[in-house]
């Protein structure tokens, strides 16, 4: 399992370790992944998501998991998450 957010695709950085004497080595910044259950309102199912603690407050602040599907790019999705927003797309048309 990749240490990258489902829905907003971030994923670890690189940088440096600098000691007191300025000395660098090399290091890793993770993302901060929790595994979290949505609920979409639209399909009246729960979805299970890795995402950062970023993504989460996104989501809250868009409005729920639909909203923020509805605006998400594909490209920055997981093939889990776009598989959702497709099934979102097509229970809004058929609506």
């Amino acid at each position: 399992m990749s240490r990258r957010c489902e829905l907003t695709g971030k994923g670890p950085m690189s940088g440096n370790n600098v000691s007191h004497a300025k000395n660098r080595t090399r290091r890793r910044f993770l993302p901060n992944l929790q595994e979290v259950t949505m609920t979409s309102e639209a399909l009246g199912r729960s979805f299970k998501f890795r995402i950062s603690n970023a993504a989460l407050r996104s989501v809250d602040h868009r409005g729920g998991l639909d909203a923020y599907l509805a605006k998400a790019k594909d490209d920055e999705l997981s093939p889990a998450a776009l598989k959702v927003k497709k099934e979102l797309a097509k229970a809004a048309a058929s609506a």
